[in-house]
């Protein structure tokens, strides 16, 4: 991190000091490393300091340009003069600092967020609530516009038996996933605050008759049942129901999960725990078969029953979802990511990318990058 301890440098200036404590603000906001322009074509980072839900401050990474550019350090060299700034100080500070690809100022920024968080006794609480909801509503957001673009316009009902399968087997992201897309088709079906309380409701009733049909040892869920429906009930606003809801689903879940849900759990839980961590390689039915101890038949038909989705369909979504993790966080070649996720080839890749996602890997990297 570059310091400077001369007063005329543009580092010192109240506007950057500004800047900064947005950048904290942000940060907290979004539960992650906040990267921002400090001033044009001047890149920083700053990652917010935060002990359980008290911000104490925040750690910048330093400062770097976006690019080389001979405009961009005049428009910056402009900007700190404006701010009361002499030239000189401001040109010299500018000459001192690198030039970084967007990437590796990303790479840098997650770095410094580990870093803080290895060597503080400080639990970030805050953030990981605040990320979850951020990430909660931009899986919302993105359901919304894909309901909008195809016309859809009807309550998720088929949905729900989908929710329980998800929960039947432990997915807890599968399932907050599905609970994404089913608020996203509540909203869409009428976007009234009171219908979609009335809607979450009963989604609640259905799951927990289901789990006590299931097993009657689940009785103990009708109390938090009648506790999350008050929370629902007293949301005041969108994204508070949709907090609501994850959390009522993670209870939900774990609760679940202390009595048993029914015989074939176990079976389904070692199976997708199986491909989950076997993805990437040639994964034959077979193979899954003969490492549980079921005949092929069994295991595609639970894996049906419990995910909606065949065994290949299970494998091929596991890949093309982290391959979208690895278009967002590096600058892997197509091929290599390809090569990476078990892909025959890049172009059988781009083909199933575009099955799943409706764009192409290079479309959805450049989206994203904009974002």
């Amino acid at each position: 991190m570059l310091t400077c301890a001369r007063k005329d440098c543009p580092c010192h200036l109240p506007v950057l000091a500004r800047a900064r404590a947005d950048g904290i603000q942000q940060g907290v906001r979004w539960g992650d490393p906040y990267v921002f322009f400090l001033a044009p074509g001047v890149v920083t980072w700053m990652v917010p300091l935060v002990d359980g839900r008290k911000t104490l401050g925040g750690v910048t990474g330093g400062e770097v340009m976006a690019g080389e550019e001979d405009v961009e350090r005049l428009r910056a060299v402009n900007y700190f003069v404006e701010a009361g700034c002499a030239r000189g100080a401001a040109e010299r500070y500018l000459s001192r600092l690198p030039a970084w690809p967007q990437s590796r100022t990303r790479e840098a920024a997650a770095s410094l967020f580990e870093l803080v968080y290895q060597v503080t006794p400080y639990v970030p609480s805050l953030l990981t609530r605040n990320r979850e909801n951020a990430l909660q509503q931009r899986q919302i957001a993105e359901a919304i516009q894909a309901g909008k673009s195809a016309g859809q316009r009807r309550y998720p009902i088929r949905e729900e038996q989908m929710l329980l399968s998800l929960m039947r087997v432990g997915d807890r992201n599968g399932a907050r996933s599905m609970l994404n897309d089913m608020l996203a088709a509540m909203f869409l079906y009428s976007p009234n605050l009171v219908l979609i309380r009335a809607r979450s409701v009963e989604m609640m009733g259905f799951l927990v008759r289901a789990a006590i049909e299931d097993n009657p040892q689940q009785e103990p869920l009708m109390e938090r049942h009648q506790e999350w429906t008050g929370r629902i009930v007293e949301s005041r606003t969108f994204e508070a129901l949709c907090e609501v809801l994850r959390h009522a689903l993670d209870d939900f879940m774990d609760a679940i999960f202390m009595q048993g849900y029914n015989r074939s759990s176990a079976h389904v839980r070692r199976i997708l725990s199986l491909i989950g961590e076997r993805f990437t390689t040639p994964l034959r039915l077979a193979d899954i078969a003969a490492e549980v101890g079921l005949s092929r038949f069994h295991v595609a038909r639970l894996v049906k029953r419990s995910t909606g989705k065949t065994v290949t369909q299970q494998i091929r979504a596991l890949r093309v979802n982290r391959a979208c993790e690895l278009l967002e966080t590096t600058d892997k070649p197509y091929a290599e990511i390809a090569y990476e996720l078990g892909f025959a080839d890049q172009s059988y890749f781009i083909k199933q990318f575009r099955e799943m996602t409706g764009t192409t890997p290079g479309r959805y990297r450049t989206r994203r990058a904009r974002r």
